[in-house]
């Protein structure tokens, strides 16, 4: 063949094309042949103590995963097992400032209007409670009311628990000026017990305090509404004194005081007229008032509980030793459930009232009575005579007690005598 002329002859492919492709075959047939030993010797790991897997066992094994196509990864089958997903981490958002500058809080998350605001309304807030405070102890020490209980400890004999109600309930009460209903106290007990003491002690320090007798209405039934008057002028007589006083104390800004004695005898055309006062009702002055009923209705009850549980609650020489609290909180207890029965069935008046039994008076109570007494009267107040005189009376003998049946009911009468006696005076 000349040089000249181009060869008819198809030319051979040269191995450029050829040798890699062979190549990629070698690699791929190794690669399967390599993982084709790892999935045996996995295999045969636990068949470790019997020996090595038969030539032809494993040549039947190799061509049928031969016949499979696979697929080639870095990681092995434990490793995929064993992988469990991750948890994506949050991202801290940290202010990074140049170190070149000062690391501190722009001044507009430091300080803000609304906490301006806050702090404010807070010192308004705590000023007006300061100034709430101040206006309470104010209008309590307006009425002395440590002068009136120590003149009620003073001058009361044998009722440290009835004085002690009475003046929690007026504490209580005379702590601020505005009220939604008045307070109304109701003392029961026998004749002689200092009811009417008690009531006569209050109306002279409430006229000495509020420095205006006109706020301080005393209304006995024998006297302003004797059995020959008619019932409904007495009524419209009580009605318009109490609207005076209460119109007059809503004027001073002041509470009125009225107290109602031997309550038992007002009739029931009273009761119903002060019962219709104490109603919600009824104008904004009418509620700022404190009204003490004194009546002996629950008397003789009073007289049978104290006579029935002298030795678990009056132990002997009360007034010096005393009697566990427990112990007397619990026939207190029994004591006011039982009169509220009662009074419940007298008058519908006696559900709103604050109850205040007075219990029967021991013997050296009466005898500090007669002391008082004859102090009062000009006379030495010598010991042996009041016990003297104490020995007139009539009393209880209960369980090593001797309670006067009718209290000092009869220490003014006796004291009297003296001054016709005065020989006998002189012992």
């Amino acid at each position: 063949m000349d040089r000249g002329q181009p060869s008819l002859e198809p030319q051979a492919k040269g191995p450029s094309m050829i040798a890699p492709v062979r190549a990629v075959l070698r690699l791929r047939r190794r690669v399967c042949v390599l993982r084709k030993r790892r999935l045996l010797q996995l295999g045969t790991e636990p068949d470790a103590g019997t020996g090595v897997l038969g030539s032809s066992g494993s040549s039947r094994i190799l061509r049928a995963d031969l016949d499979q196509p696979k697929f080639f990864t870095f990681d092995s089958l434990t490793e995929l097992s064993s992988r469990t997903p991750r948890k994506r981490r949050r991202r801290s958002r940290v202010v990074l400032y140049p170190e070149t500058s000062r690391k501190y809080r722009p001044r507009t998350e430091r300080q803000s209007r609304a906490q301006r605001c806050l702090l404010l309304l807070v010192a308004i807030v705590g000023f007006q409670v300061l100034n709430a405070i101040e206006n309470l102890d104010d209008n309590a020490q307006r009425y002395d009311l440590d002068g009136l209980e120590k003149a009620l400890r003073r001058s009361v004999f044998g009722q440290p628990a009835a004085v002690g109600r009475i003046m929690a309930l007026l504490r209580d009460y005379l702590a601020t000026h505005v009220h939604s209903h008045p307070l109304l106290l109701a003392l029961h007990g026998p004749s002689g017990v200092g009811k009417s003491h008690v009531g006569r002690l209050l109306a002279r320090h409430f006229h000495d305090v509020l420095e205006d007798g006109a706020l301080v209405l005393q209304y006995h039934a024998r006297h302003h509404c004797p059995e020959q008057r008619p019932v409904q002028e007495c009524r419209k007589e009580l009605a318009q004194r109490v609207a005076d006083v209460v119109a007059q104390a809503e004027a001073e800004e002041k509470t009125p005081l009225l107290v109602l004695d031997e309550a038992e005898l007002l009739p029931p055309a009273l009761l119903d007229e002060l019962h219709g006062l104490l109603q919600p009702q009824r104008s904004h002055h009418f509620h700022n008032a404190i009204y003490v009923l004194l009546s002996g209705v629950g008397g003789l009850e009073i007289t049978h509980f104290v006579l029935q549980n002298a030795s678990r609650m009056l132990p002997p020489h009360r007034h010096s030793a005393g009697s566990t609290l427990t112990e007397v909180s619990q026939a207190e207890e029994e004591l006011h459930s039982s009169l509220r029965e009662l009074l419940a069935r007298e008058h519908p008046l006696w559900h709103s009232a604050a109850i205040v039994p007075f219990l029967l008076l021991d013997k050296p109570d009466v005898v500090n009575c007669f002391r008082e007494e004859m102090a009062g009267e000009g006379f030495f107040p010598e010991q042996e005579l009041a016990e003297h005189l104490a020995e007139q009376l009539s009393y209880y003998h209960v369980a090593g007690h001797e309670f006067a049946i009718t209290g000092c009911k009869q220490v003014v009468a006796k004291v009297n005598l003296l001054q016709q006696k005065p020989a006998h005076a002189g012992h």
